[in-house]
């Protein structure tokens, strides 16, 4: 079973000029990532524009990332659903073409209790034979817990993993891993905002986008050693860049790729609309800061 420890980038989908996809963008992305010391990758996510993808082009990038892998990193397919049928039917799909595991971020288009969260993922958990990595991003309230990991880990062994997104949450990951006796990795999303704040209290990874890795990957790995005093210059190198992005989450695409665009990784920047659209000023200061990072990565 695979286990996650360090950096798993979420790939983003690259297109062309015309809104396509470019496989050969694609495939240069899982080469870097695996040159640059990724543990994993994943993909679609919200930073990969699932929600502007059709199912079928959904699995095709899961697929050219897992043929360009060929089991040099494992690859986590994303299969996101508010119905737990279509997921489930992704999620299949998705590990037919030979991911090492599934991830699904929780539905959260209206409310839901944990006991309604606890039944759809019991319904997809129970059902793929691979390892499952959930991802709760809900910024208008609460996101599960401690109970909820320790009570779908007793029904499905195969929940491993939980990335969350949020901040102060040191507690919470703590309660998660005494809950469940370390057998559910939490990993912290965000863009690595909170990782050295939670690398002491036990994360096991960081899930950030691709082209700041390699920097990310020496803070997370120094302030895994204590070396916090060593890991923050390349910490507070790449921090204006990552709390600029993270504004908005459409902005925080544009400018990944703008960057990615730059290190000659993905020949085009295009954002599948709905987007927005930079003004003038934002975009001279996102210019202004790739130009800063550009060196670094």
């Amino acid at each position: 079973m695979v286990q996650i420890e360090g950096i798993v980038p979420v790939v983003p989908t690259p297109f062309d000029d015309l809104g396509r996809i470019d496989e050969e963008g694609l495939r240069k992305l899982v080469d870097f990532c695996v040159d640059d010391g990724a543990c994993a990758i994943c993909l679609p996510a919200y930073v990969g524009e699932f929600y502007k993808l059709s199912d079928q082009e959904r699995c095709d990038v899961v697929q050219i990332a897992v043929d360009q892998a060929s089991g040099r990193i494992p690859v986590i397919g994303q299969a996101n659903h508010p119905s737990s049928q279509v997921a489930l039917n992704l999620a299949h799909r998705m590990e037919a073409s030979g991911v090492s595991m599934i991830s699904m971020a929780a539905p959260r288009i209206f409310a839901l209790s944990e006991d309604d969260l606890l039944r759809y993922f019991r319904t997809v958990c129970q059902s793929i034979g691979a390892p499952l990595l959930i991802q709760d991003f809900n910024p208008g309230g609460a996101t599960i817990g401690a109970d909820f990991a320790k009570r779908l880990h007793a029904d499905c062994p195969n929940f491993r993993y939980l990335k969350l997104e949020e901040p102060m949450m040191s507690a919470k990951v703590q309660r998660i891993l005494e809950a469940t006796g370390g057998e559910i990795g939490v990993l912290e999303g965000w863009g690595g905002l909170y990782m050295m704040e939670l690398v002491p209290s036990g994360i096991c990874g960081v899930m950030p986008g691709v082209p700041l890795l390699r920097v990310l990957n020496e803070v997370f790995w120094k302030t895994k050693q204590g070396e916090k005093e060593a890991a923050y210059p390349a910490y507070q190198s790449v921090l204006p860049f990552i709390v600029f992005t993270l504004e908005h989450l459409e902005l925080y695409l544009h400018v990944e790729k703008r960057l990615l665009k730059a290190m000659g990784l993905i020949s085009s920047a295009h954002v599948r609309d709905a987007t927005i659209q930079l003004d003038p000023h934002t975009q001279a200061y996102a210019e202004w800061l790739i130009e800063k990072v550009l060196p670094l990565v």
